[in-house]
C-alpha cells in the first residue's frame, strides 16, 4: 500500500514541462548509485527528457509527498525511442509500433518499499493500455558483473520484483553509453530487456 501522503499523478504532453528539471535532478541524484553509477549532467538530462514533452504518447508518472517530488517514472512509444533502443526489437521482427516502452523509475531511497514502485507499474500499464494500440510494455536494466568492485554487499537485483509485475526476462540487449563515477569517458553498458504482453 502507498503510504497515505503519497501521491502519483500521471502527466503528458505540455502538462510535463514545470516537471522536467526537477525529473532531471532525480535521475542524476538516483542513478548515482549501483548499479548505474551514473555521471549526469544537468544539460543532458534536459535534452533527453524533452524526447517525453514531444511524443505525442508518452508520459511521466510524478510521486509527490504533499508538494515535495520524490519520485518520477517514464513511459514513451518504442518508437520515440533512439535506434540503438529499437535495435534488438528489429532484429527479432517485432514491430516497433506495437510496444510501450517504460524508460526508467527514479526514487529517493527513502521512500522505497512503500508501494510506489509498484505504483509507478501500474500508472505506466494504465497509459499503456488507454492508447489501445500496444501488445507488448517492456523496459530494460542494466546488467554488471556479479564481481563489480562497488556492488554494495546488500544489493538486491529487482528481477524478482520485475516477474511479480508479469514480466519476463529475454535474450534482447541494447547498448547505452555513460560516465560511471569512476571513468574518465563515457563507455558502452549492456541493459537487459524486460517484456510482458498486455
Amino acid at each position: 500500500m502507498i503510504d497515505l501522503q503519497i501521491t502519483l499523478q500521471t502527466y503528458s504532453g505540455a502538462d510535463l514541462a514545470p516537471y522536467l528539471d526537477e525529473v532531471a535532478r532525480l535521475r542524476i541524484e538516483v542513478f548515482r548509485a549501483y548499479p548505474y553509477l551514473y555521471e549526469g549532467q544537468m544539460e543532458y538530462e534536459r535534452e533527453y527528457l524533452r524526447s517525453y514533452l514531444n511524443a505525442p504518447d508518452a508520459a511521466i508518472v510524478i510521486a509527490r509527498d504533499e508538494d515535495k517530488i520524490v519520485g518520477a517514472s517514464t513511459c514513451i512509444p518504442l518508437e520515440n525511442e533512439p535506434e540503438s533502443v529499437q535495435k534488438p526489437f528489429l532484429e527479432k521482427g517485432l514491430d516497433v509500433k506495437k510496444i510501450y516502452y517504460y524508460g526508467e523509475s527514479v526514487l529517493l531511497p527513502e521512500y522505497r518499499r512503500k508501494g510506489i514502485g509498484v505504483g509507478f507499474f501500474e500508472h505506466r500499464e494504465r497509459k499503456a493500455r488507454s492508447l489501445q494500440r500496444f501488445q507488448w510494455v517492456c523496459f530494460c536494466g542494466v546488467e554488471r558483473p556479479q564481481d563489480h568492485p562497488l556492488r554494495p554487499a546488500d544489493y538486491v537485483p529487482l528481477n524478482h520484483f520485475w516477474r511479480r509485475r508479469g514480466f519476463q526476462e529475454t535474450d534482447m540487449v541494447c547498448y547505452m553509453s555513460w560516465k560511471d563515477l569512476t571513468e574518465e569517458q563515457e563507455s558502452p553498458k549492456p541493459l537487459r530487456f524486460w517484456m510482458k504482453e498486455l
